[in-house]
């Protein structure tokens, strides 16, 4: 079969590769749809660190090819939407209730990490009753591969956010997850969100989704603009989803003490992140900095499709290209390299 690998870091292309065979309780899967992810690029970057050979892609949905003897509720034929985390349902850390941390600090993350990716003819699941879920037949695969991990990790930062009913929230970035984060907001029952953003386009689509007010951050400070807006007060929620120093920092100024900084950007950078002191409260405002890994699984998996049939959220407003596999090369440029406006991309099989 054809992969688009990460060969070393800073260099990608295709080979050839067998096609996977499922374990007992696995299931190996046929692409038919796929999203490019900047923790893809991140990745090539050598943010996880050195990788030779390894398929990238942790977004996708498709056609069961073939199940292991052990598998109960999925059949060949059947069509799939597979989250980007993909815990071991047996772990520990799954059985205290983190499962995307099972088999250790961020175990759930396999695809294009412990394990070959998604951007393949065929890709392998483990633990295929509980990391599978069917698409209903509504919804088309364009539209539910983005439950695989934009929906699941945007929602995750207004859920893990304690944002009160009429609460004010500010999102830090509108990116992919960003967007969802601020639609998530909205679905959590924010009265007010805010969205930090200088590109017009994505600033167009935080307020399609949900975004009251828009903060340039190019053209305005930060802080003194999200206090204006808020009386002095700062933000009962601050979702960061960047994944840089300043923009951390910027969550914590604009937080007000009991509130709740909620993290779902990735740090690929330095060695440290800076809290600043006295907007910390010296230690002791009564913040909350919660953290959280993509959520997968199939329940988790089943209720996004839920959102996205009752028709709460289009997420293809998202995507800017659409591509064929075999011109992945020219996808991932696109998308690594932030051109033409890019959003999100798209690539079919």
């Amino acid at each position: 079969m054809k992969a688009f690998v990460m060969k070393e870091i800073g260099r990608v292309g295709f080979m050839e590769k067998p096609v996977p065979e499922p374990g007992p309780g696995d299931a190996v899967v046929q692409s038919t749809s796929a999203l490019i992810c900047t923790s893809d690029s991140h990745t090539v970057q050598g943010g996880i660190g050195p990788r030779e050979n390894l398929t990238l892609g942790h977004e996708a949905v498709g056609i069961v090819h073939a199940v292991g003897s052990e598998v109960k509720d999925f059949r060949p034929g059947d069509r799939v939407l597979v989250g980007a985390i993909t815990p071991d349902w047996g772990d520990l850390a799954s059985q205290n209730g983190f499962p995307s941390q099972s088999g250790g600090p961020l175990g759930g993350f396999k695809f294009a990490n412990r394990k070959d990716g998604v951007f393949a003819d065929y890709f392998h699941v483990n633990d295929a009753d509980a990391n599978l879920a069917r698409i209903p037949d509504a919804i088309g695969d364009d539209v539910a591969v983005y439950c695989a991990d934009m929906l699941s990790t945007g929602f995750m930062g207004a859920e893990k956010g304690n944002i009160p009913i009429g609460g004010t929230v500010a999102v830090l970035a509108q990116g992919p997850v960003g967007l969802m984060a601020t639609a998530g907001a909205r679905l959590r029952g924010a009265g007010r969100v805010i969205g930090v953003e200088s590109v017009p386009s994505r600033q167009k689509l935080a307020r399609e989704y949900g975004a009251d007010e828009i903060v340039d951050f190019t053209s305005e400070d930060v802080v003194e603009r999200i206090h204006e807006l808020t009386g002095g007060e700062g933000v009962d929620t601050a979702i960061e989803a960047l994944g840089a120093d300043i923009t951390f920092q910027t969550a914590v100024k604009i937080t007000k003490p009991g509130g709740t900084i909620s993290n779902v950007g990735y740090f690929g950078e330095g060695e440290f992140i800076r809290i600043p002191r006295v907007e910390w409260g010296v230690g002791m405002a009564d913040q909350t900095i919660a953290t959280g890994l993509c959520p997968g699984g199939r329940l988790r998996m089943e209720r996004l499709l839920r959102v996205l049939e009752a028709k709460r959220i289009d997420p293809t407003h998202m995507t800017t290209h659409t591509f064929h596999f075999d011109d992945m090369e020219r996808a991932f440029e696109v998308a690594d390299k932030k051109l033409e406006d890019v959003v999100k991309v798209l690539i079919t099989f």
